[in-house]
């Protein structure tokens, strides 16, 4: 099975897997509930959906309706304006049909102007605590994209005590000065305030070079049994990180496999390989290629 770590302050002890439910979006129902049936008897008890992830929520509401009370709950709003999220929230819950979440996250907040309506008054934090007040959420976090994110998420937690954050983590991306540094400062202050922090790109090979995306996955993802291992290794083997899986749902099985019991970390030799074998490079350059 898999290991389990307080999910920052929330009381909730979460699987260091979350479920990525983005990989639902394009799915049908069958295949939806086949995924979310494998990822539980895993040992996956928490999930991560989005309003904005296609058809994922209206795909959980079948699985959620005798699963429910198995699984930590957290969706996501892209709106900044107290009116657009909770209109949003609604939706979400009404999609999922059910009465409230765990977890809303503010999606992918980087951008200054976005944020200053965000974190404002009629902003939508101003609406998600409100909702926390009413019971249609627990906790409330914030996630981001990019270079710029650790950082962002340094402001955010000036601003307010976010129960969660989340942010891409891999060997290429650590391997940029100013980002390890803005990542190594964000996780000392998310330990010492018991903050969550999930990671997402962890088996992100590039960006494709071959045209759009398409029905794939936006980036290139690592497929190599081996070397999905070794990436898996790198996030988990961080005790204070929990790795939020790929929309790419025929990888689960290898990712879950390399989550199972302890996990040691890969040595420099096998991660100057991995980046060298596998071709990965950074998916983010803090410009153009900034948001997704």
């Amino acid at each position: 099975m898999l290991i389990t770590a307080p999910f920052g302050r929330t009381g909730h002890m979460s699987s260091r897997i979350v479920f990525g439910a983005a990989a639902l979006g394009g799915m049908s129902e069958t295949r939806a509930i086949t995924t979310l049936d494998l990822a539980l008897a895993a040992g996956v008890n928490h999930i991560d959906t989005a309003a904005s992830y296609g058809a994922s929520e209206d795909r959980l509401a079948p699985w959620l309706r005798e699963h429910r009370s198995s699984v930590f709950l957290a969706t996501k709003t892209e709106k900044r304006t107290a009116d657009g999220a909770r209109r949003q929230l609604e939706a979400s819950l009404e999609r999922m049909r059910i009465n409230s979440v765990d977890l809303i996250q503010m999606h992918n907040l980087v951008e200054d102007d976005e944020w200053t309506v965000a974190v404002s008054k009629g902003g939508a934090l101003e609406a998600l605590i409100r909702a926390r007040d009413e019971g249609l959420v627990r906790h409330i976090g914030v996630t981001g994209h990019g270079l710029r994110i650790p950082s962002m998420h340094l402001r955010s937690l000036q601003r307010f005590d976010f129960d969660s954050v989340l942010f891409p983590f891999n060997p290429s991306l650590l391997r940029i000065p100013d980002y390890e540094s803005d990542v190594r400062r964000l996780r000392d202050v998310c330990r010492e305030r018991g903050v969550a922090m999930q990671t997402i790109k962890s088996i992100a090979r590039r960006r494709w070079d071959d045209g759009p995306a398409g029905h794939r996955s936006w980036y290139e993802p690592i497929t190599d049994p081996a070397s999905i291992a070794i990436a898996v290794r790198f996030v988990l083997s961080n005790d204070d990180l929990f790795l939020n899986t790929s929309s790419d749902a025929t990888l689960l099985p290898f990712v879950l496999e390399a989550a199972r019991g302890a996990i040691a970390a890969p040595t420099k030799s096998e991660i100057d390989d991995l980046i060298s074998n596998e071709g990965l490079t950074p998916l983010f350059d803090g410009a153009a290629l900034e948001r997704i």
